[in-house]
């Protein structure tokens, strides 16, 4: 049976001129009882046709289920003085879980947000998106989110000698607590507006307050930085202020983060000025054009990773004591090279500073002299090549704590002291699974206008090479956002069944930097596509696949690239996946709660340029009616905040009305879902890695799947 059709009811939108038909306007509508019915019809079909899978598809399941459970997963670790914080999800655990462990002592619970769930009666999984711990350790801020709904996002206080939860319930707070007082009894927070009658979902992320709250307080929280609080700070609506202080300072930072701009505006003023109730004296030292994309402070000097004239990251140092100076005043300390620097954290004994070279992880520190001044630079050996995806240090703590990681190494987290050495925590316990079965490499794509593009490749040793593998590749290209080498030991499932997983370091990304992330934006977007197409041809002429068993994902912005690469070239895929993606971005401005925040990353269609540079990243608009597409497999969570539902729909309905290839293209809906696998519980984690995969290796040709055909359905035309 053929999908079921969404009515074709066209709209014509017209910018600088150009007429734009847009057939499936009428799905942006989200609450209309007929799109409703659209998205059960369609997560209905996309069950049925993945039930189809019988075996192969239980396989893969049974498979992903026994890798995910075969050891813990640790994430957002976090340190307050000599306590380590963490996110813990046990094997066959449904949610991570809120960890603390003391020296010489055994980790121990805090908050398992699926009993929470339970107890308080929640029709939706509650997890745990954010934490951060008071300065004495007292105490542990945590976002709570329902059923991936981000926008829902409550902060809640876990008292950590007794486990238990405070009074305090902030709701609204997407981002969590920004900051704890030194005397650990206040956190600053960034809350998003509670709309006013008759205002549209698409406002529901402007106007957004950084305020102050009290442990126990009784009166209503106090505005602290935002927009119609002071007319010395001037706001913009898409505009996001939030306020850091720290315990090793006298100075409190005002920050304003532009949309998505990675670029920020920095005010600092007297941390003590906070709880006075009085107006701050804010004063300006870090704009846009000085490039600083993140900060730490130590004493009156203030640290600051910056791009300008350093397109591979800089650190200056400002001392905040000075108050003509501001950050074009700054000394640089740490000049630009070949490191991509990516953090740069305050401990006692020194700023470290993180970054990659090509790929592969490298850590610095620069001791603390006399004054708290950066001195001497050193090189921290680490136990193997892989990258840093966990780090944190307490400025009042010497040391660090890292988590390193590679293609075919688990996460192991180290805590590093003042000598530069490393050992073991303990938190992560290795999982029961054979590595030494699997490799990668790293090898250079060429684009189309000549450019090499890093392609990582990882797969079973001896696999062989003869154009008949599945393979998946991925990419992203966006906000500068590179993907550093990871294991995620659920992907092993797919490298068992001969597979090979690729992914794409495409111009859009940081992976070299700030100009990197420039050569593939804005109207220079097709640069991103030019790159991914370019490792498709270089996967099919190195014979590790062929165009018969090529598969392809982008994930969020990833949408664009995804949707770019099979509207150019769907001879060369056999399947796609468009995961929570942004495949209509013509319309994301006027119709996307997320829309106007991410102008400073895509354009606006209010310019012509911008204009130009949409339409052209637009996959919706490129799908050409009678053309063969590969197999597409759109997903997206019913509560997505950041990819509103209609841009996968919206694209599975085209395709599935212009695709003359009769390849299954299917909308994955999950209504207890947000964005992807942000806020996912393992057993949502479990069931969409499995259909995925089961999709992709049966439309590839895996011998998992023989004897169902990949062509099911007549084309709607």
């Amino acid at each position: 049976m053929p999908p079921p059709a969404a009515p074709v009811k066209p709209v014509v939108n017209t910018y600088f001129g150009h007429r734009v038909v847009d057939p499936y306007q009428y799905l942006e509508r989200l609450n209309d009882p007929a799109v409703k019915t659209f998205f059960r019809q369609q997560a209905d079909y996309t069950n049925a046709v993945l039930a189809r899978l019988g075996p192969g598809r239980e396989k893969i399941r049974a498979d992903v289920a026994r890798l995910s459970a075969a050891g813990a997963s640790v994430s957002s670790i976090s340190r307050a003085g000599t306590r380590i914080f963490y996110l813990e999800r046990p094997p066959r655990a449904n949610d991570a879980r809120l960890m603390v462990l003391d020296p010489g002592k055994p980790p121990r619970l805090l908050l398992d947000p699926d009993a929470l769930g339970k107890s308080a009666g929640s029709k939706a999984h509650l997890s745990i998106s954010t934490v951060l711990p008071s300065p004495d350790g007292a105490s542990v801020a945590v976002g709570i989110v329902p059923g991936g709904a981000e926008a829902e996002t409550h902060t809640r206080v876990v008292d950590v000698a007794s486990g238990s939860l405070l009074p305090e319930d902030v709701p609204r707070t997407w981002f969590g607590a920004t900051a704890w007082s030194s005397d650990s009894k206040t956190f600053f927070y960034n809350q998003m507006p509670l709309l006013r009658p008759g205002e549209s979902q698409n406002d529901r992320e402007l106007r957004s307050i950084a305020y102050r709250h009290t442990l126990g307080a009784t009166t209503p929280d106090a505005a602290l930085f935002g927009i119609g609080i002071d007319p010395n700070v001037p706001f913009v609506p898409t505009d996001q202020p939030y306020i850091v202080v720290s315990p090793a300072s006298p100075y409190a930072i005002g920050g304003i983060a532009h949309g998505v701009q990675n670029e920020q505006t920095l005010y600092v003023a007297p941390a003590n000025a906070l709880a006075t109730g009085g107006p701050i004296a804010w004063r300006k030292i870090v704009d846009v054009n000085d490039g600083v994309t993140g900060f730490d402070l130590n004493g009156s000097t203030m640290y600051l990773q910056s791009h300008k004239n350093a397109s591979r990251y800089k650190v200056t140092a400002l001392d905040l004591g000075d108050a003509t100076k501001t950050a074009s005043d700054a000394t640089t300390i740490v000049a630009t090279g070949t490191t991509v620097i990516q953090q740069i954290a305050v401990a006692q004994d020194g700023l470290y500073v993180r970054g990659i070279v090509g790929g592969l992880a490298n850590l610095r520190r620069l001791s603390f002299a006399p004054g708290g001044a950066a001195g001497a630079v050193s090189d921290v050996k680490l136990p193997f090549a892989g990258t840093i995806q966990e780090f944190a240090t307490d400025p009042r703590v010497p040391g660090a704590l890292a988590g390193l990681v590679s293609w075919t190494k688990p996460l192991q987290v180290y805590s590093l002291d003042a000598d530069g050495k490393l050992a073991d925590t303990g938190i992560v316990k290795l999982p029961k699974i054979d590595t030494s079965r699997y490799t990668s490499l790293e090898v250079q794509s060429r684009s189309e206008d000549g450019t090499l593009v890093p392609l990582s490749i990882v797969m079973r040793r001896g696999t062989k090479l003869d154009g008949a593998n599945p393979a998946y590749l991925e990419a992203y290209g966006a906000y500068g956002i590179d993907i550093d080498p990871y294991f995620l030991r659920t992907q092993l499932a797919w490298l068992d069944q001969g597979g090979i997983y690729a992914v794409s370091h495409v111009r859009g990304g940081g992976e070299y930097g700030e100009d990197w992330y420039v050569a593939g934006k804005d109207a220079l977007k097709y640069r991103t596509f030019d790159d991914a197409i370019g490792a498709a041809r270089y996967l099919i002429a190195h014979k590790y696949t062929g165009p018969a068993h090529l598969a392809i994902e982008g994930t969020s912005a990833g949408g664009i690239m995804v949707g770019g690469a099979i509207t150019r070239h769907p001879e060369l895929f056999a399947a796609a996946l468009d995961v929570v993606g942004w495949t209509d971005p013509l319309r994301s401005e006027a119709a996307d709660p997320n829309g106007t925040t991410n102008v400073p990353e895509f354009g606006s269609v209010g310019t012509r340029a911008g204009f130009e540079a949409l339409s052209m990243m637009d996959a919706y608009q490129h799908i050409v009616d009678g053309v063969k597409y590969p197999a597409v497999m759109a997903v997206t969570g019913i509560n997505d905040p950041r990819v509103a539902p209609w841009h996968p729909a919206k694209f599975a309905a085209r395709l599935q009305r212009a695709s003359a290839s009769g390849r299954p293209v299917l909308l994955r809906v999950d209504y207890d879902a947000g964005h992807g696998m942000l806020a996912a519980s393992q057993v949502q984690r479990i069931a969409l890695l499995s259909d995925e995969f089961s999709f992709l290796l049966w439309q590839c040709g895996s011998p998992l799947f023989s004897g169902i055909p990949t062509t099911l359905r007549p084309v709607l035309r």
